[in-house]
């Protein structure tokens, strides 16, 4: 009996030690505004993997812990709580609101959205309060070197469209244009005729963020379009406040550059030194026939939006823009206007979301012809105007023959024409109208309020009609004894219709966070083309000619899964199956996978540090695909005809039969892969004051699309499209945000710095052959290529000689290296000399304002890219001075390396150039009137300057060029002083 009292004894005595070890909390979480329960919050003991999340009333028990641990309450949209165990039994927690979260811009990633601190790929978001400033004429500018990764080169014509390119682009010979993403609404990426780019109707006032997505696990979920990124925009929506702004700003366009050639002194002076036989056919005048076709021009800018609630019911939306921008060209004009409307109501207590976006714009263009070689080579001693020219009083090269008619047979064979009178008599307009939105509902189940269905329906329809009437005075439009005038016309209707349709799933189990989407897609694209041509007198016209392409249908089936545990360990998986009648039925469907894992691990490393605000590893995998291959390339797998236009026919007799010719076909032609590997980390520093992000990725591109030779006699043409190859990509990127000082005395500083390295290189082509590219352009050497294809370069890298120098160090005139030894210079010596692509892209924004002033500018610099001087290549040599028998001009360049001939130098390295450059693209300085009608209302003034300078040392006019690192002249971009005000009530 002593010894089970005994027994008792002990374990009466280790009872408080049990307790202590193994203490059991029980609680519930509350809001702290409403008193309601919370479910799904994170409870987690501190630096431990012991946590729970609550029940559907809030509840939780949490075992194991002792005395002196810290319990830590989380949850999405508010400010955590924690509380330190002193054995308490229970405890009741009041979560407070994080305005901070609850306001955070999403990230749209295709089909839902996500915050960016739950984001497990590569995703870059830029909102407006991010956005460059200044002459803003197209959307794509907005984000111009904001963006790790992101490359946008634009044009210096009026409205110009960009090339852009997200990791250098995915494929050899079909399209690198990202996928662009307007509300919910893949747009086609080929531009109407008539239309400056697929983004210029649109205006970029009425854009609200940009999600730009650029690994596989981000995009795949578009599949079948998304090997070269996406960029979905986010438009503006309706508000319940009663709001208007109006925004004003007016410009002047001025010419920064141009090429150096010579003046008319100093041409007469070179022709008396190189060529004195030349000297009769030189004029008195002393003309610059650069600035002759080029002009300080005028830009101006309206825009007006109200926000407010319709019928008191309905959050709405509308605006209202007008764009004008002349070229710097004579003729070249770009005029917008645009309006919009948003409607945003909800019903049924918030269950049914109705989104509804109607964006329309009006688009006119007059388009100059391409006179910028015209003006390098035209003679400057001969004037402009002409009082005795029969051609409408310009100068002209042409010859009286007596016979009492001037017209284009009197011309000078081969004399260039005068670039003035080419556009001041030449009109080349356009019109193009375009709607484009969507109508979405998303409804939440009342009985199953996890799940909602979603159904988007979106139509993007353009109509373009164009002409193109050149004058009865132009010497081209004068023909056998008639002064006649011609004209084209033509026309193009193309619509893109969308049908979206998924279901969406959110639940928290305990620890676990998850999100489901599966859904349907369907998408078709429709073109129509009619064009006519005609003489403006009673001579015989050409038919019309109407073109109807196949329609593109683009099917996908997908399904997309979000998993969180503890708000920490964050999984990715998505699957797109993909369905294109580009295709023939073997080949049609494609199949995208991709998976990413994310790990937010300050609170394994790092829990106590006040240093360490973020950290977050990012691992991503996934497959996406290609096959825009152009507008015409849309039945390749078929048996197709071309008949003949009514000028080539048979006549049999009585009867009239058009030719019908074979077109090439390939029903081989299949999907393009890319597999994209990403590593990132994401830092947040002193409360992310200073947020930063190391981002790895690596491309493979497998079947390349690309028109390739075809060997004779085995197609019907001796070339066409064919899956060739492999390539890969692969880089590394570094962005950092910094609010360098933040309300300092009423100063602020943010600046936003990124930095991209990539390089990609040819792994395979078919048969291993070769594929010269990179035509050289116009001139002596018309028909020469300059670049080439080849296992393991660079896409697009140079192909030339090696030019040698004499010991002064001067190049000597078609001597070249004989690199393979055989004593003979031929195509066997050419050689691989750099490419096109920079090594490394950068940019920097800095944001700074006093008070009430502020002060904005942003720069890029591009390192390690090459161009091949065409506009010397083919311009600067003496032998040159005579064109046929008028004499042109030259280069200044021609100097420098005494070259004669076009012919023995086309091809030399010297012309290919170092063209590492660094731009400031805008700088603004601004000035806030507040509260200048009310405590709501304000006016902005500002002024600034776009296009600031460019350093650099390459000798052409601009160093960034758009086809493959090929510089035959470009229109120059304009460097516009501003002036603006926005006014908000």
């Amino acid at each position: 009996m002593k010894k089970i009292y005994k027994k008792l004894l002990f374990l009466f005595l280790l009872l408080p030690l049990c307790a202590i070890s193994q203490n059991v909390v029980n609680g519930i979480v509350r809001d702290a505004g409403s008193g309601q329960s919370i479910p799904g919050v994170n409870v987690n003991v501190q630096g431990t993997k012991n946590g729970v999340a609550t029940d559907f009333d809030g509840k939780f028990q949490i075992s194991n812990v002792k005395q002196g641990d810290k319990i830590v309450f989380s949850f999405v949209g508010y400010k955590n709580e924690t509380i330190v165990f002193t054995n308490q039994k229970s405890l009741t927690v009041n979560l407070t609101s994080d305005e901070n979260q609850l306001a955070e811009v999403k990230i749209q990633v295709g089909y839902g959205s996500v915050k960016k601190k739950d984001a497990t790929g590569a995703v870059a978001l830029v909102t407006a309060k991010d956005f460059n400033k200044g002459n803003i004429v197209t959307p794509e500018n907005l984000l111009t070197g904001r963006v790790a990764g992101l490359s946008i080169a634009t044009g210096g014509d009026p409205g110009a469209g960009s090339v852009i390119r997200i990791r250098g682009g995915a494929s050899l010979g079909a399209s690198n244009d990202p996928l662009i993403v307007i509300n919910g609404l893949p747009v086609d990426n080929n531009t109407i005729g008539g239309s400056r780019s697929i983004l210029s109707s649109i205006n970029p006032s009425d854009i609200e963020s940009f999600s730009v997505l650029k690994d596989a696990s981000a995009t795949a979920i578009y599949g079948s379009r998304a090997s070269n990124g996406v960029i979905m925009i986010t438009l503006k929506r309706g508000a319940k406040k009663l709001s208007a702004t109006v925004d004003v700003s007016m410009g002047v366009n001025t010419l920064a550059n141009t090429m150096d050639v010579f003046s008319a002194d100093e041409l007469r002076t070179l022709i008396s030194e190189k060529d004195p036989t030349l000297l009769p056919l030189l004029g008195n005048a002393n003309t610059d026939w650069q600035k002759e076709i080029y002009r300080t021009s005028l830009t101006s800018n309206l825009n007006a939006s109200v926000n407010g609630m319709l019928f008191d019911k309905i959050p709405s939306r509308a605006s209202f823009g007008n764009t004008v921008q002349e070229g710097l060209m004579l003729t070249a004009g770009f005029q917008r206007t645009t309006g919009s409307v948003s409607l945003n109501p909800s019903l049924f207590e918030d269950h049914l979301k109705v989104s509804v976006n109607a964006n329309v714009s009006l688009e006119k263009n007059r388009f100059a012809a391409g006179q910028q070689g015209n003006a390098i080579t035209f003679d400057p001693t001969q004037p402009v105007y002409d009082a005795n020219s029969p051609f409408g009083g310009y100068f002209q090269y042409y010859k009286d023959n007596n016979d009492g008619v001037i017209n284009k047979s009197d011309l000078t064979p081969l004399a260039p024409l005068n670039p003035v009178a080419e556009l001041l008599q030449r009109n080349n307009r356009s019109e193009v109208k375009r709607f484009y939105g969507n109508v979405k509902f998303d409804y939440n189940f009342h009985f199953l309020p996890e799940l909602s269905v979603v159904l988007n329906l979106g139509l993007d329809k353009s109509s373009a009609d164009g002409y193109t009437r050149v004058s009865d005075q132009n010497p081209l439009s004068q023909a056998d004894g008639r002064i006649v005038g011609s004209s084209t016309e033509y026309s193009n209707d193309m619509s893109n219709q969308l049908l979206d349709g998924y279901l969406a799933y959110k639940k928290t189990f305990g620890v676990l966070n998850l999100d489901a989407t599966v859904g349907y897609s369907y998408q078709k694209f429709t073109n129509e083309r009619y064009n006519t041509n005609e003489l403006l007198d009673d001579g015989v016209d050409s038919a019309p000619v109407t073109n109807i392409d196949p329609n593109l249908v683009l099917i996908g089936f997908f399904g997309r899964t979000n998993l969180s545990f503890y708000d920490k360990y964050l999984f990715t998986l998505s699957y797109r199956r993909d369905g294109t009648s580009r295709f023939s039925e073997d080949n049609r469907w494609g199949n995208f996978p991709a998976a990413a894992f994310a790990w937010k691990i300050k609170e394994d490393f790092f829990p106590e540090s006040e240093t360490i605000s973020n950290m977050k590893l990012r691992l991503s995998w996934g497959v996406t695909g290609q096959q825009d291959i152009g507008q015409t390339n849309l039945d390749l797998y078929m048996s197709r005809y071309t008949t003949g236009l009514p000028t080539s026919q048979y006549i049999f007799g009585n009867t009239i039969v058009n030719i019908a010719i074979p077109q090439f076909r390939n029903e081989d032609l299949k999907w393009e892969e890319t597999t994209t590997y990403n590593a990132a980390f994401d830092f947040g520093f002193f409360d992310d004051r200073l947020t930063t992000t190391i981002e790895g990725f690596y491309k493979e591109s497998k079947d390349l699309l690309a028109n390739a030779a075809i060997s004779e006699g085995s197609n019907f043409s001796n070339s066409g499209f064919q899956n060739i190859g492999n390539f890969t990509s692969k880089g590394l990127e570094f962005t950092v945000n910094a609010d360098i000082i933040r309300n300092e005395k009423g100063f602020n500083w943010n600046a936003n710095f990124n930095s991209t390295f990539i390089n990609t290189q040819i792994e395979s082509l078919a048969l291993n052959q070769d594929q010269l590219v990179g035509a050289t352009g116009s001139g002596a050497g018309d028909g020469a290529t300059a670049q080439i294809h080849r296992v393991g370069y660079t896409p697009y890298s140079f192909y030339v000689y090696k030019q040698i120098y004499d010991e002064g160090g001067n190049p000597i005139e078609g001597a070249y290296a004989d690199l393979n030894g055989d004593n003979i210079i031929n195509d066997s010596d050419l050689y691989i000399h750099h490419n096109g692509m920079p090594t490394v892209t950068m940019g920097f924004a800095s944001n700074m304002n006093y008070k009430n002033i502020d002060l904005s500018f942003n720069m890029r610099a591009s390192l390690g890219n090459y161009v091949y001087n065409a506009s010397n290549a083919t311009r600067a040599q003496y032998s040159l001075l005579r064109n046929s028998s008028v004499v042109s001009n030259l280069p200044t360049s021609v100097l420098d390396t005494n070259f004669n001939s076009s012919e023995t130098v086309l091809l030399s390295d010297y012309y290919i150039e170092n063209a590492s450059f660094l731009k400031m693209d805008n700088v603004t300085l601004g000035y806030t009137f507040e509260n200048t009608f009310n405590t709501n209302s304000s006016i902005r003034l500002s002024a600034g300057v776009q296009n600031v300078f460019t350093i650099t040392n390459y000798s052409g006019l601009d160093p960034e060029v758009f086809s493959n690192g090929i510089d035959n002249s470009i229109t120059p971009r304009p460097r516009t002083f501003l002036i603006g005000a926005n006014m908000k009530f």
